[in-house]
């Protein structure tokens, strides 16, 4: 078989890639270990999959060069994605903030991106487990179950370790390293946080959800929180999460609509009632138990000084959570980090530079989706990144096959 480039990894990434550079005129053949294609998609947003955001700018994106997405995001950009699920016939909602789903099932993207690779005679080996990948004369030979292949351009979209039960892995990083491409170490991202014993009077409030707003070093994020019986998760707090840093507090503010002076008005409209009661008509009930009972406040309102109350909304519109930790790769949605973009073309996805084993420019090595160090916000972002950056690959995979 005759092949201009090997994708690795039949995700989000590797199949737009396939898609993009086949239907420039590139012989594609994309290897995965799984029996089946795009089992990351399959489960995302709750099976109806988030494929895209339409504020699916650059800035809200984390890497350790936090412009190189730019130019990938700029090219192929969420309506060109959307444009491509009206050519299908898909029909998709807008959910919240910014965020687009399938109205039926995540199984009409894996379909649609089926139905692009086989348009561009895109071939595929599932359930083939790779056992060496080597880089010679020119070309990358990868050895797998189901034989050997070789190609002058080899893609890296297997992803991160999120998600371990998909079948993710680090084999991204461990080819990278292989190749010379540095590692930004990898850690969980979109993902719960777990609390110490210590705060086992919030951990007690599991299946209580609030909106609130959270902060986490210079991000802040308001949207849903949700406590569990280990930590704190909802969208707010899986937000939060690709910023914190392990030993850093995180500040969440329980009444994001009220102003400081809120408990002393509320002190003289309702001077009988208890603060349990006050913040009840603001929070759900067990939140607002946990909370009056950690601020040690009880008795009518009016008993208490307004100095008092005062010091009480401030800490309730900034209470500092210390996490221990989080639930990990087993439960986080991405990873953050992964191949360092400074070996990386922003424009071609392609590595550059001197590296152990390929020394020159145009080295036909690339790295797109979750492999590498870009991770966005929840809500359809990262696919927004796998759809961008497996485009930017599979263009200039594309324009090297029609230049032979």
């Amino acid at each position: 078989m005759q092949l201009d480039a090997i994708i690795l990894g039949a995700g989000g990434a590797g199949l737009f890639c396939a898609a993009t550079a086949g239907l420039g005129g590139a012989r594609t053949l994309v290897i995965d270990h799984n029996a089946e294609p795009g089992k990351k998609i399959l489960i995302s947003g709750g099976g109806r999959c988030n494929f895209t955001n339409i504020g699916a700018v650059p800035d809200r994106y984390l890497s350790e060069n936090k412009h190189f997405a730019r130019s990938a995001l700029s090219r192929y950009t969420p309506a060109d994605f959307v444009a491509l699920v009206q050519k299908h016939g898909i029909a998709y909602h807008e959910k919240t903030l910014g965020q687009l789903f399938c109205d039926g099932s995540a199984r009409q993207i894996v379909a649609m991106l089926m139905d692009e690779c086989a348009a561009a005679h895109v071939d595929f080996a599932f359930g083939a487990a790779i056992t060496a990948v080597n880089h010679a004369d020119g070309l990358f030979t990868v050895a797998t179950t189901a034989g050997s292949f070789s190609a002058p351009n080899l893609v890296i979209a297997t992803g991160g370790p999120a998600i371990p039960k998909l079948g993710a892995t680090g084999f991204a990083y461990q080819l990278g390293k292989q190749f010379g491409l540095k590692i930004i170490p990898p850690r969980p991202a979109l993902v719960p946080f777990t609390l110490p014993g210590a705060e086992s009077l919030f951990r007690e409030l599991a299946g209580v959800a609030a909106e609130v707003a959270v902060k986490a070093g210079k991000a802040a994020f308001r949207e849903a929180a949700l406590f569990t019986h280990r930590g704190l998760s909802g969208p707010a707090m899986l937000q939060a999460s690709s910023y914190w840093r392990h030993g850093e507090a995180i500040s969440v503010d329980f009444l994001p609509d009220a102003a400081l002076d809120w408990l002393t008005d509320m002190k003289r409209q309702r001077p009988k009632a208890g603060l349990k009661s006050v913040l009840g008509s603001a929070l759900p009930d067990r939140l607002a138990t946990a909370l009056a009972e950690a601020l040690g406040i009880s008795g009518e309102m009016a008993n208490h000084k307004d100095g008092v109350l005062n010091a009480a909304m401030q800490r309730l519109k900034g209470w500092s959570f210390r996490p221990d930790g989080t639930e990990g790769f087993a439960k986080a949605e991405v990873t953050a980090g992964g191949i360092d973009t400074a070996g990386l073309s922003s424009r071609t996805m392609e590595a550059t530079g001197a590296t152990n084993h390929l020394s020159s420019q145009n080295l036909g090595l690339y790295a797109i989706g979750e492999a590498v160090d870009v991770t966005g916000w929840l809500g359809g972002y990262n696919f927004q990144w796998a759809w961008a950056s497996g485009h930017a690959a599979g263009q200039a995979i594309a324009e090297k096959a029609g230049q032979c």
